[in-house]
C-alpha cells in the first residue's frame, strides 16, 4: 500500500470511530453520561491525546530528518561529481575516457532514481553501474609528473566517496516508521474520535466537522509516509542538483 491509501484508510478509521461512538451514545443507559463519568472520559481521552500528538512529533521529525539527510546528501554528491570532472580536465586528454563514463554513470544513476515516466517507481539500488568503469579508468591513468600523479589520487579518493554516498543513499531508503509504533499511534487517535462522538450531538455540522478533523490527521499521517520516502510518491526529492551537475561535465 502506498501513502495515500495508507491515509485514506485511517481517515476512515477515525471517521468510523466517531460515527461509532455516536451510536453507541443511543445504546448506552443515560446514567452512563453523568458530569462524574463525562469528566473520567475527558480526562483519559486528553491523556491518550497528549502520547499521541508526542508520538506524532517524533514521527514528523525522524520522517523530515531522514528526508532532509538525503537531500544534503545528494547536493553533496552532485558538487564532488562537478569537482571531479574538473580534476580529470586538470589531468589532461588521456583522463577523457573517464570524464566520459562519469557523465554516463550520473545519467544512468538520473534515469533510474528520477523515471522520465511518472508510472515507473523509482529504482535506487546502485547494482552493477557505469562508476565501477570510471573508477577503472581513473586508475589505469599512468601520471607523468607529480602534478598528475597527486590529481589522479584526487580523483581516486572523490571517486571512492562518491560510490560510498550512492550506497548509503540506497542503504537510507529503507523506511524509518515501524510499522507497529504507526499501528499504536492510529488506535489511539481512534479511541480520540470515539470519545469525540460518544459526546457529540448528532447533526450535519458535527459530523462534517469530524469528517474534516479525521482528513486533516490523515493528512499529517500522510506528510510524514510521504517524507519517509524521499525518492518516491508525491513529495520527493528534486533532481536538480545533479541536473545541473550533468550540465557542466565535459566542459
Amino acid at each position: 500500500m502506498n501513502s495515500i491509501s495508507i491515509s485514506c484508510t485511517i481517515a476512515t478509521c477515525m471517521f468510523g470511530s466517531a460515527l461509532f461512538g455516536m451510536m453507541l451514545r443511543i445504546m448506552l443507559p443515560q446514567h452512563h453520561f453523568s458530569d462524574k463519568s463525562q469528566d473520567i472520559v475527558k480526562l483519559g481521552a486528553g491523556l491518550i491525546g497528549s502520547m499521541a500528538a508526542l508520538l506524532l512529533g517524533l514521527l514528523v521529525a525522524s520522517a523530515k530528518g531522514s528526508y532532509d539527510t538525503d537531500k544534503a546528501e545528494l547536493t553533496q554528491m552532485s558538487s564532488k561529481v562537478i569537482v571531479l570532472d574538473r580534476l580529470l580536465a586538470l589531468y589532461g586528454p588521456e583522463a577523457h575516457e573517464a570524464r566520459v563514463l562519469l557523465r554516463n554513470a550520473v545519467v544512468r544513476t538520473m534515469r533510474r532514481i528520477w523515471p522520465e515516466q511518472n508510472s515507473q517507481s523509482a529504482d535506487n539500488d546502485p547494482g552493477v553501474s557505469t562508476g565501477g568503469l570510471m573508477y577503472s579508468a581513473i586508475q589505469q591513468l599512468t601520471p607523468k609528473n607529480d602534478q598528475q600523479r597527486g590529481l589522479k589520487s584526487d580523483c581516486l579518493s572523490i571517486a571512492l566517496d562518491l560510490a560510498q554516498m550512492r550506497w548509503l543513499l540506497y542503504e537510507q531508503s529503507e523506511s524509518s516508521i515501524s510499522m507497529t509504533f504507526l499501528v499504536v499511534v492510529v488506535f489511539w487517535l481512534m479511541v480520540i474520535f470515539l470519545t469525540f462522538g460518544l459526546f457529540s450531538p448528532r447533526n450535519a455540522t458535527v459530523i462534517a466537522t469530524l469528517f474534516l478533523c479525521a482528513l486533516s490527521v490523515a493528512g499529517a499521517i500522510f506528510l510524514i509516509l510521504e517524507l519517509d520516502e524521499p525518492f518516491r510518491g508525491m513529495i520527493r526529492i528534486s533532481s536538480e542538483p545533479l541536473s545541473r551537475a550533468v550540465e557542466h561535465l565535459g566542459k
